[in-house]
């Protein structure tokens, strides 16, 4: 990075508004001038789309890396560049900056980002606040139900890092990943944090089985694949008695210890096989693990959280952070449901466990508007925490739809509750669309107000891949419709997204 001067001085700059002058009907993006021996480069916004401009110095044969078309101006030879992942890769190849950096155990905020232009309010909105930003975050699903790859996400990050002159880091996240090949994809495209999803070995059903039956499932776990005999780990917790905070005491007993590690034993095993997978495939490539659990029928007891860190530790895995199921409910869109009570004492014990292996992050999954929540751990500062986010910023955008077009905005909600009964099925909400009043008797200022409204959120939620996808013959359009929308009116999409992010942000000051 010793290379590259990010600090542009003003006669540089009257330089570059004097090609932008020169190029005649563009505008600059300011803090997104940056210079690389001798070369100059900056974005642009020529109409609707973003463009990049390289000044080559003669000497620098970076520029071949470059896809772009030669214009002279004013004397002048300027490359101009579209956003392409060539492009991206080039740029990345240059300005360390706009590659992904591991994050570590400090506070970190997850922008998922669908439509692949949220990144610069993203950036506004985390500057100054302690929280260290996800950029590119995308899990398997997500993917799939709107037609990018894991390439394109990350594209976006580097454009938004270079269009907003941001220099001080920020994480990758392979959201969700359940198999080697799920790796794969996400490493291939550079992410440097990986989130191990093993959800489909947790067995949620321990409390109905029989004494029998438990033992049963107990000695039937794969012991030899973490190094262990069913006997050692129950003598191992028979024995244990940790103390937590406020004279909280962890001890379990037999049937507990049957239940846990029944419900969470192939957890472990999945896990470290996917962990070892990472370290012996891309021994080179940079990686943290965060383990997702918040996926099960119940949430997640202090002695199931200990049981599940203590045996990773005993076995190597080191993860950045772990995401429990709390209590209360977590749905998609909307504010936290529950006992904040509860949920401040329970948080401050798994706290505890976090602390006692290394001090991972606690992570706050389906963390969009979750505002009791943020306004409870920020008042405890303690521990690291990180926050998962990603439908949030779409139903920002389509709040910023609802004031630009409502009729189109109509379409969409219309749409989206026509799609509710199939979407929703992936996912733990409690949107009634019988709640919602009849479209058409509402003005446009009322229908922009359903963006506040948690049944409607929820039903735009979960509807995101129809709309996004393509693959319906009655959505054909619709993206490319949005996508127009948000960039003639990036102003207002962007103050609408910086708003909302500083809402998710301000209580953990």
């Amino acid at each position: 990075m010793d290379q590259i001067n990010f600090e542009i001085e003003k006669p540089t700059m009257d330089h570059v508004h004097e090609l932008i002058d020169a190029l005649d009907g563009v505008s600059l993006y300011e803090k997104s001038v940056h210079e690389y021996e001798g070369s100059l480069f900056f974005m642009i916004r020529n109409g609707l789309k973003k463009q990049l401009v390289i000044e080559p110095a003669k000497s620098n044969s970076e520029i071949s890396r470059f896809d772009g078309e030669l214009t002279a101006i004013g004397g002048k030879e300027l490359m101009v560049c579209e956003l392409s992942h060539r492009n991206a890769e080039a740029v990345r190849s240059i300005f360390s900056f706009a590659n992904p950096v591991l994050l570590g155990k400090q506070d970190s905020y997850g922008f998922g980002d669908r439509l692949g232009n949220a990144g610069p309010a993203h950036l506004r909105s985390v500057r100054n606040t302690g929280f260290k930003p996800i950029l590119a975050q995308q899990s398997i699903r997500e993917l799939e139900r709107t037609k990018r790859t894991a390439e394109e996400v990350m594209d976006a990050a580097t454009w938004s890092v270079f269009q907003e002159g941001y220099h001080e880091g920020f994480g990758s996240d392979g959201d969700h990943l359940k198999t080697f090949e799920d790796i794969d994809r996400m490493v291939g495209a550079g992410y440097t944090m990986l989130t191990i999803d093993p959800s489909e070995f947790v067995e949620n059903g321990v409390k109905e089985m029989s004494d029998q039956e438990l033992n049963s499932a107990y000695r039937d776990l794969p012991w030899n694949e973490i190094d262990d005999e069913p006997e050692t780990l129950m003598n191992r917790m028979m024995t244990l008695n940790v103390e937590l905070r406020n004279g909280y005491i962890l001890s379990p007993d037999k049937q507990e210890t049957l239940q846990g590690m029944v419900k969470y034993g192939r957890v472990i095993t999945h896990t470290r096989k996917l962990a070892e997978y990472v370290k012996e495939t891309y021994p080179g490539h940079p990686v943290e693990l965060e383990l997702s659990v918040d996926e099960t029928d119940e949430p997640t007891t202090l002695f199931e959280h200990y049981l599940v860190a203590s045996e990773l530790d005993r076995l190597g895995v080191d993860i950045v952070s772990l995401a429990p199921r709390f209590c209360g409910h977590f749905e998609k869109g909307i504010d936290f449901k529950g006992d904040l009570e509860q949920f401040r004492d329970e948080y401050i014990q798994h706290l505890a466990i976090a602390e006692k292996f290394g001090g991972y992050k606690l992570s706050i999954h389906s963390g969009s508007d979750k505002f009791s929540v943020y306004h409870v751990i920020g008042s405890l500062n303690a521990g690291t925490v990180h926050v998962k986010t990603a439908g949030t910023s779409y139903l920002e955008a389509i709040r910023t739809v609802a004031e630009a077009d409502p009729d189109f905005f109509k379409e969409l909600m219309a749409f989206s509750m026509k799609r509710f009964e199939v979407d929703k099925k992936t996912y733990h909400i409690s949107a009634d669309p019988g709640r919602i009043p009849d479209l058409d008797s509402m003005n446009a200022e009322q229908l922009a107000g359903l963006l506040d409204d948690d049944d409607a959120r929820q039903v735009l939620h979960v509807a995101y891949g129809s709309v996004l996808s393509g693959d319906l013959p009655e959505a054909k359009g619709y993206k490319e419709k949005l996508m127009k929308i948000l960039e003639g009116n990036e102003e207002l999409h962007e103050k609408n997204l910086a708003s909302h992010f500083e809402k998710h942000l301000n209580p953990f000051k």
